[in-house]
């Protein structure tokens, strides 16, 4: 594979990290979308060996990240309905204020789930914040996952082709 061509599979390696981030673009998957086009590019033991390490990071992140923070929100008592209302006003707050509606529609609809649930504004407050917790650790696990896979195809990228 030609250098332009490892550069702009590099882009979107990257751009798929900052999706996880940002959640505009589908992150782990564009990234893991990136290294099959390389390894099949590659043609080689070592694109191989890389794309199985990276669907294996990945996805392993990809279970991990509901598994823990589903772990956690049971302990806080914190119902899936009250996450699925916050799933569901983050997605129409990302069409009314693009971009920065998710981030606002998301703790809302929580809130508002739980308030509706609980009644006051302290214990509703609290399982909100605990939704947000949980929601950041998701991104994190994957961030990290994908940042791993990113990690092995640049050692190889580097060093081994």
């Amino acid at each position: 594979m030609n250098s332009v061509a490892t550069f702009l599979v590099g882009v979107a390696i990257f751009a798929g990290i900052i999706g996880i981030v940002i959640p505009v673009l589908p992150g782990a998957i564009l990234s893991l979308a990136a290294i099959l086009v390389w390894a099949l590019e590659e043609q080689s033991a070592t694109g191989w060996i890389v794309l199985t390490a990276a669907v294996l990071l990945i996805g392993a992140g990809q279970v991990v990240k509901y598994i823990v923070p589903e772990r956690r929100l049971r302990e806080s008592g914190v119902p899936r309905r009250s996450m699925l209302f916050g799933v569901l006003l983050g997605i129409v707050g990302f069409f009314v204020i693009p971009v920065v509606g998710m981030f606002i529609g998301f703790p809302v609809g929580v809130y508002l789930s739980e308030r509706q649930r609980l009644g006051t504004h302290d214990q509703a407050w609290a399982s909100t914040k605990h939704a947000l917790r949980a929601t950041g650790l998701s991104i994190l696990i994957e961030f990290i996952g994908t940042s791993l896979a990113a990690a092995v195809w640049l050692v190889a990228v580097l060093f081994l082709v």
